[in-house]
């Protein structure tokens, strides 16, 4: 048997292990449930989990009120500790980008992560000028590459400069690129590599991954977790077999229904998924039926 890997959060690098970016719960009016939020995270992190990042693309951010992004971080600090609180501070514009960074910072949050500016396809310049902005706020930032979402691409050697200037400690790869995990580590061995998207997680683990910014364990956080540590921890055999038997469901982390179906996972395993704030809407039955096959044939293998 190989031995246990490490716990590997840590103060100093709060952005390492599993941290799940958390679905949102909505009431049926769909107002944010922030009693439910808090008992879903104090769950994550019972069930494994080093800890959360609220206010990410899967939290539905961009359709929550300011007032309504504050208080799930706020909720989230409460319920779990700033140590364990990674919120998404994306913004159109940088200064709101900072103040958000500003709100994590005096809630009490460790670090903070931050896709590139992505109101329009942003050229070296612009991104550097956003980085820096908001690192002014004084907190650890964690870059999120999302070229697929953002048109912007965070390619190895702008963030070598980003994490050569001092703005960024890590990032969060969703590039699906597996090939840069070794160019970074050639590039910029400090800046901590995260794994962005749940479809790739074995490759970037055996890549040298710090950590992962994780979907699907909003609704198998234990599974998800024995997952990760066996496959940083070199334990191929577990990490294979389980990868195999969750990958049906973690490839959706890439599809365009994401949040509805890691939501409808959540209802099936027993927690609360619910529904979306439009524009999202409700799966097709065709993608419901796909969603929910897989998530009870991973129930009936014993992952939830």
């Amino acid at each position: 048997m190989p031995t246990p890997h490490p716990h590997p959060h840590s103060h100093s690098h709060p952005w390492r292990g599993v941290l799940v970016a958390t679905a949102l719960p909505l009431r049926d009016d769909l107002s944010v449930d922030h009693d439910r939020y808090a008992e879903h995270c104090a769950w994550l992190v019972g069930n494994g989990c080093d800890g959360v990042v609220p206010n990410g693309s899967l939290g539905e951010y961009q359709v929550l009120t300011p007032e309504e992004r504050a208080k799930v971080v706020e909720t989230a600090v409460a319920a779990v500790g700033g140590a364990r609180v990674m919120p998404g501070v994306a913004a159109y514009g940088s200064a709101e980008a900072r103040r958000w960074a500003e709100q994590a910072r005096d809630a009490g949050c460790a670090a903070v992560m931050l896709l590139p500016p992505n109101a329009y396809r942003a050229d070296e310049r612009s991104i550097l000028a956003h980085y820096a902005e908001v690192a002014k706020a004084g907190v650890p930032v964690v870059a999120y590459n999302n070229p697929v979402d953002t048109k912007v691409d965070l390619v190895p050697e702008l963030l070598a400069k980003l994490h050569g200037e001092g703005y960024v400690r890590a990032v969060k790869e969703f590039s699906g690129d597996v090939r840069r995990a070794y160019q970074l580590a050639e590039l910029v061995p400090d800046l901590d590599l995260l794994i962005g998207a749940d479809d790739v997680l074995l490759e970037l683990a055996i890549a040298g991954a710090k950590g992962w910014v994780a979907g699907y364990p909003n609704a198998f956080p234990a599974a998800s977790v024995e997952l990760y540590r066996a496959a940083v921890g070199g334990d191929l055999d577990t990490a294979g077999r389980l990868y195999r038997q969750l990958h049906p469901l973690l490839r959706w982390d890439s599809r365009v229904e994401f949040v509805q179906a890691i939501k409808l996972s959540m209802d099936i395993v027993g927690r609360h998924g619910g529904a979306c704030r439009p524009p999202r809407v409700p799966l097709l039955p065709e993608q419901e039926a796909v969603v929910r096959a897989a998530t009870e044939k991973a129930v009936a293998a014993g992952l939830a």
